[in-house]
């Protein structure tokens, strides 16, 4: 089955361009394309999409509320969000990581990398670039935490490792060289951490984190 994907931006050039790079690839569909925010909540209740690609500013309703609005079931959404940003000028990325988002990319990203953060994030993982995402955490952690201290002593030992390595940016596969443990064991241990601090994916983690105290700004875990 093919990825279903819904656009969400106020500028017409960009949804089709959008369009025209994510319908050349054989395994996705775009089934619908929204002007703003409203129509973007809309749209995604009525299409179910497996993924909303999401603008931050758009009228009526800004990429952040959508984006709570769509991702409000938490982990049991069908619908994933994938934000666009030009990052350095969008301060709200970190808010929209908070809001449920999946991840995010860069709006002049070529339409390789476009096609394949639709297919990261579709599969369930968050798109993160360890570099850009220790840039932003390290800018906004500072804001109210929603993830207490306290809710992190439901870990075992183990489980805060993977945390932090999460945190880092480690892939599975480098956080299983880091802790000489399988790849699989790592996977179940991630999945530990989401369910038992009701995170959506490793997106949610990295912030988790830090708001957390876990790891802080500017230090390794």
């Amino acid at each position: 089955m093919p990825i279903r994907v819904l656009i969400a931006d106020d500028q017409q050039l960009v949804r089709s361009g959008f369009r025209m790079m994510l319908e050349a690839e054989g395994d996705i569909e775009v089934v619908g394309e929204a002007a703003d925010g409203q129509e973007a909540v809309s749209m995604a209740r009525k299409l179910e999409p497996d993924l909303a690609l999401i603008d931050l500013r758009m009228p009526r309703m800004d990429g952040i509320e959508a984006t709570t609005q769509i991702t409000a079931d938490g982990p049991s959404s069908r619908t994933r969000v994938l934000v666009v940003t030009t990052f350095d000028a969008d301060e709200y990325v970190y808010a929209a990581l908070r809001a449920g988002a999946s991840g995010f990319m860069l709006k002049d990203a070529p339409p390789e990398e476009l096609a394949a953060a639709v297919r990261v994030v579709a599969a369930g993982d968050a798109l993160l670039a360890p570099s850009v995402t220790r840039r932003l955490i390290e800018e906004f952690a500072r804001m109210q935490p929603r993830v207490e201290p306290g809710d992190i002593a439901s870990l075992t030992d183990r489980e805060l490792e993977v945390l932090k390595l999460v945190a880092r940016g480690l892939s599975n596969g480098e956080i299983a060289t880091e802790l000489v443990i399988g790849e699989t064991t790592v996977k179940t241990h991630v999945g530990n951490v989401l369910m038992k601090l009701e995170l959506r994916d490793r997106a949610q983690a990295v912030v988790a984190a830090y708001e957390a105290g876990v790891v802080r700004p500017g230090h390794q875990a």
